[in-house]
């Protein structure tokens, strides 16, 4: 099928999809109406470069009737010029619009639940954990996403055993899945006195927040355990018993949260993080599948993967996926790391273009 076709047919769904989410019947559906949004948002950008494609074939078009048309040498002349620059521009759209049209998976519109754990490396990699929670957190902020933490351990010297977060905005899960896996640092210590380099981890978890339709939980499934918070949080913290704890019997996943003002909203969620956890078990199955079928170097469901390490002496960030290395380290750690995630992202389509024309 032409390209422009293809695009015509998603204009098609972008029209129909536009008045289904005006139909009451379909805004008082809990389930649908979000779906239908979250496809409205997608085919909209894709409508709006398929009106600028059409727009540029109908006006190369014009211009070589033109050229072969009885019109004057000076009207010629311009519609040479015009389909001078038009060939090559049409050229790179249509490139382009190969790389839009590549099939995405179904959870990167999602918003996502995010986990940060020291690794090894004692008190040297919990504090490495703080700093990749700074670092996303700025680029998050960069992004316009909104973040709100869910639950954290504290390290002895300072960053975290663990920490756990919510992002939402706009394609967070496409953009943030690349950042599963181990990542490694290498650095002096503060604690060191012999100015050794030392090399430690963490492993980030980024999971697609599934919602209640995505995953059916029954709850004479789940034990509650409640218990009294501990850290900072205010004069509730350590006299009632708001934090909460669930234990989904037949997977065996244990989620716990602390960091809401009463036990209903920690209960509601840990509620997010359960479903979100059982729900990365499937998604990674799918991953792990697709990966094998294009022996994908851009991996996104084996949290045991290294896949990036941040050398302090060299300057230098370095993602073992791809072999790309960046001396950045200071501006990444500050939350400059689109370059890098941009970079995954080309590679993972540019292996589902070749996929696709195999």
């Amino acid at each position: 099928m032409e390209l422009i076709d293809r695009l015509s047919a998603i204009s098609d769904r972008y029209s129909e999809v536009g008045k289904s989410i005006t139909d009451p019947t379909v805004i008082a559906d809990m389930k649908k109406y979000p779906m239908l949004m979250r496809e409205y948002r997608e085919l909209e950008k894709i409508n709006i470069v398929y009106l600028g494609y059409k727009k540029a074939l109908e006006d190369l078009k014009g211009a070589k009737e033109i050229l072969y048309s009885n019109e004057s040498a000076d009207l010629k002349e311009m519609a040479q010029e015009e389909y001078n620059e038009l060939s090559p521009k049409i050229v790179e759209m249509e490139e382009a619009i190969k790389f839009i049209l590549i099939p995405k998976d179904p959870e990167d519109t999602k918003n996502v639940i995010v986990e940060i754990r020291a690794g090894t490396g004692g008190d040297e990699a919990s504090i490495f954990a703080g700093d990749l929670y700074k670092m996303y957190t700025r680029y998050i902020q960069d992004q316009g996403w909104k973040i709100e933490v869910l639950n954290l351990s504290d390290g002895t010297m300072g960053g975290f055993k663990e920490v756990s977060f919510k992002v939402e905005g706009d394609e967070v899960y496409g953009t943030m899945k690349f950042e599963s896996g181990v990542h490694r640092v290498q650095r002096v210590p503060a604690t060191e006195t012999q100015g050794r380099v030392h090399t430690s981890a963490a492993t980030v978890a980024v999971m697609p927040e599934a919602e209640e339709f995505d995953v059916v939980i029954n709850m004479s499934d789940i034990r509650r355990d409640t218990y009294r918070a501990s850290g900072a949080g205010g004069q509730h913290v350590n006299k009632t018993e708001s934090a909460v704890r669930l234990t989904h019997l037949p997977t065996g996943v244990v989620v716990a949260c602390q960091e809401g003002r009463s036990q209903h909203e920690n209960l509601d969620k840990a509620m997010t993080m359960l479903r979100s956890r059982i729900f990365e078990a499937e998604v990674n199955r799918r991953h792990e599948e697709r990966s094998r079928m294009r022996k994908s170097l851009v991996s996104t469901g084996d949290r045991s993967a290294k896949i990036r390490t941040y050398n302090y002496p060299q300057g230098r960030v370095t993602d073992h996926r791809i072999n790309l290395t960046l001396y950045n380290l200071d501006a990444a750690m500050n939350g400059e790391i689109a370059e890098v995630i941009e970079a995954l992202k080309l590679a993972e389509n540019t292996e589902k273009l070749k996929e696709g024309n195999s």
